[in-house]
């Protein structure tokens, strides 16, 4: 399923995002970062996932643009390889220059897709997807390595509301391509899914392990989850613990298996 993206202004939007999200980096990155720092939870330094921040961005701009750029084969153990051959390949580490490359690509991106139809079909790292949710994605992606450089560093996110609604139609589209049969195999249940403070709802319903994503809410749905806006996108990221963000009050769930809710985050595996 591909959330819709459906007016020019909320496609001008979600352009202006991704933009602002890059510079929102650029700015991380050019004010004295150190390459060297560590990101927490994580092996790369600051320099390493900016360069690969730069890498990103220039493949998404390249497909916005037509071109067949191959990045693994969707699997978590081909793109975790494809990152380690493009971090050998690109060695650039040097802040300043990484933070002008991050906001550049992402320009290219905004005027490669500004002049192509929405619904262009893309084959991207996780499958195919039209040139609206390859946007979302490019968002999706810059969030959450701009979540890691920001703690990296000790400065504010750059994650929002308004930026996590335009990470949907990406999040919705790739999430049946995500779910981690070990965790999941043979669950049966419907969960309906929502963003604290209102906007869309949709439905994830697993059938023997098997997903499927719909818009709206789910009928008689077995437990029901609205999750403040980043908190929902640092757990689809795995950049935040479920137990943490219900014990603090995040994520609120009810139903007839509400127990269910502390588990959905586990039946996915995030590449």
């Amino acid at each position: 399923m591909t959330a819709s993206l459906p007016d020019l202004r909320v496609r001008e939007q979600l352009h202006e995002s991704i933009t602002a999200t890059a510079e929102d980096i650029a700015v991380l990155l050019r004010g004295g970062a150190d390459p060297a720092a560590r990101i927490p939870d994580s092996e790369w330094t600051v320099g390493e996932a900016a360069a690969h921040l730069v890498v990103a961005n220039e493949l998404m701009a390249e497909l916005a643009a037509g071109a067949d750029r191959p990045y693994g084969d969707g699997t978590a153990g081909s793109l975790a390889a494809a990152n380690v051959d493009s971090l050998a390949a690109f060695t650039e580490r040097s802040p300043e220059v990484l933070a002008e490359a991050v906001a550049t690509h992402a320009r290219a991106f905004v005027e490669a897709a500004a002049g192509r139809h929405p619904g262009t079909p893309m084959m991207t790292p996780l499958g195919p997807m039209d040139l609206d949710t390859l946007g979302s994605y490019l968002l999706t992606h810059m969030l959450g390595h701009g979540w890691d450089l920001a703690r990296a560093l000790g400065r504010p996110h750059m994650a929002d509301r308004r930026r996590v609604e335009f990470c949907m139609p990406f999040l919705t589209t790739v999430m049946p391509r995500v779910v981690d049969p070990g965790t999941a195999g043979g669950l049966t249940a419907r969960y309906t899914l929502g963003l604290k403070g209102g906007g869309p709802r949709f439905t994830a319903a697993f059938e023997a392990g098997v997903l499927t994503v719909t818009p709206g809410a789910a009928h008689r749905p077995d437990c029901t989850i609205i999750t403040e806006p980043v908190t929902f996108l640092l757990i689809a990221l795995g950049r935040c613990s479920p137990w943490t963000a219900l014990a603090r009050g995040k994520i609120y769930a009810w139903g007839r298996r509400p127990r269910l809710a502390p588990a959905f985050p586990t039946y996915f595996r995030a590449p």
